[in-house]
Order: structure tokens, then C-alpha cells, then sequence
């Protein structure tokens, strides 16, 4: 039963993300305000809640649903994909961009290499490695991309598959490019919360003979507990515009190759009467 609400639940419905945004923004919903706001059956909404709290997004403490701060919550793919929505858009674009014709490249769990999958797709004779479910049902239909997807054991907080398999499964590729992400930099290295999905991304990193990684500005100066890498192992890191100009310099001066991707915004100033 709980494997299936587990596989049900890898993409949240319209519904189910609804109720996680409600329970984030207050913090402590009681499940009779649940019922009334969505118009729901207590069946419904029970099965809705199991599939959130078993994909880690939220807990039920009797009768009232909180959301949970912690590595779980945050962790979860979809709680990452709603954040920072257009700076790894663009970080995705400049990304994208270092791709040409005929390459293999490697892309991680990570919601900034998924948004590189709409632009990869329009490159001819490509081949993409990667661990992710979402991109591998992204990217399976477009005859213009080789698709190799790794096994291992299924991760659904991630959408992700991990382990010993996944890392095996590389080990006698040869990858022109690995695309890997951080939840946190710090110190001039790159940081991890789960040390499953880092080996992971260490072994696409491995095989590669390029590595860049992705890192919208939000995650500068915040801390995870298990190292990746240091920035210098990276032979171009990518963020986006928001980043502290006084870190970027500290980081060029550091000798890291940094490519800053600029967000699209609403143009500013007055309007006509």
C-alpha cells in the first residue's frame, strides 16, 4: 500500500500541491480547514495527506497538518522546484548553451539540469546520461536525444534512483559533460544534505571530462552536512545575477572559472497616463 501511494505520489496532482502550498503558508493547518477549503471527502483527503507525508512534504499530529522543516521537506523535489524558479531558468539557458552536436552529457537529480531538458531536446545527436526519473520521462520521447537512464534504488523525495547500482552503472562511460547540482557552498566547496544523492553525483562527476555545477545565488554562504567537492574541481561554476558581487570576485580571485547567467525581470520605471 505505502509503495504504491509512493509511486502515485512522485508527481504531486494540482490538488495535492495545493494543499502542501496552504499547509506552508500557515504552518499548522487542522485537517476539518482542509476539508472545507478544497471540498473534499475525509477519504480523499486522507489518502491526499498520506501521499504528503510519506513523500516527507508534511506530518499529522492528530487532528492539525504541519509542514516539516527539515531536511526532508526541503530536500523534496517538489518543494525545489518551486524555488528559484527563474534563476534556474536562466542558469539552465547559459548551461544548455555549453552543449553542442554530438556530445554525451550527464545530468543529476538536480531541478536546475531538469530545466536544461526543453533546451537539449532541440540539440540533433545528443546523449544524455542521467539518474533522474522526471528526466527521463521528460526526455524519452525526443528522437532527437539518446537516452541512457540509470538504475539503482528509487529515491521518491529526489524522483531520483541512488545506491551502488547507479553508481556502478557509470563506471565504464566516458561522458563529455557532467551537469551536477549543490544544496549548499561554502568555503570555496560544495555541499550536500544526503550523502546517497552526493555519491551519486560524484560518480557522473567522475567520468566526466568537464564538470560544471549549478548553483543559483541562494545557495552562497548557506551550509549542508557532506562535502561534494571544492569549487576548484569544477572547471566552470554557473549562478545567476543575485549572487554578492565581493563573493564572486573572492571566488574569480580564487582561480574559479564563474559564468553568472542573467535573470530576465519586469522593466522598471513609470508608466504613461
Amino acid at each position: 500500500m505505502m509503495n504504491a501511494l509512493l509511486t502515485e505520489g512522485q508527481a504531486l496532482s494540482g490538488r495535492r500541491r495545493g494543499i502542501l502550498d496552504y499547509v506552508t503558508e500557515h504552518g499548522v493547518v487542522p485537517v476539518a480547514d482542509l476539508l472545507k477549503r478544497f471540498s473534499l471527502s475525509r477519504a480523499s483527503i486522507n489518502r491526499d495527506l498520506l501521499v504528503l507525508c510519506a513523500q516527507g512534504l508534511v506530518r499529522r499530529i492528530g487532528t492539525d497538518i504541519t509542514t516539516l522543516p527539515n531536511v526532508s521537506a526541503a530536500a523534496s523535489v517538489m518543494y525545489r522546484r518551486a524555488q528559484a524558479v527563474a534563476e534556474k531558468q536562466a542558469i539552465a539557458t547559459l548551461a544548455a548553451s555549453m552543449v553542442s552536436q554530438g556530445d554525451t552529457v550527464a545530468l543529476d537529480d538536480s531541478t536546475t539540469a531538469g530545466a536544461m531538458a526543453d533546451r537539449l531536446s532541440k540539440i540533433a545527436q545528443l546523449t544524455v546520461v542521467t539518474n533522474s526519473l522526471g528526466l527521463v520521462s521528460r526526455l524519452g520521447p525526443c528522437e532527437t536525444v539518446g537516452l541512457i537512464g540509470l538504475g539503482g534504488r528509487y529515491s521518491p523525495t529526489f524522483d531520483a534512483f541512488v545506491g551502488r547500482i547507479c553508481e556502478q552503472g557509470v563506471l565504464s562511460m566516458r561522458i563529455n559533460m557532467a551537469f551536477v547540482s549543490a544544496a549548499a557552498i561554502s568555503g570555496g566547496a560544495a555541499y550536500h544534505q544526503v550523502e546517497d544523492i552526493l555519491q551519486a553525483k560524484r560518480a557522473l562527476m567522475d567520468v566526466a571530462d568537464c564538470r560544471i555545477l549549478l548553483a543559483d545565488s541562494r545557495k552562497f554562504d548557506t551550509s549542508a552536512m557532506n562535502r561534494l567537492a571544492l569549487l576548484s574541481e569544477f572547471d566552470v561554476v554557473i549562478t545567476d545575477d543575485g549572487i554578492d558581487p565581493a563573493c564572486a570576485g573572492l571566488l574569480r580571485d580564487a582561480g574559479i572559472s564563474l559564468r553568472i547567467a542573467r535573470v530576465p525581470r519586469p522593466a522598471s520605471g513609470l508608466t504613461a497616463d
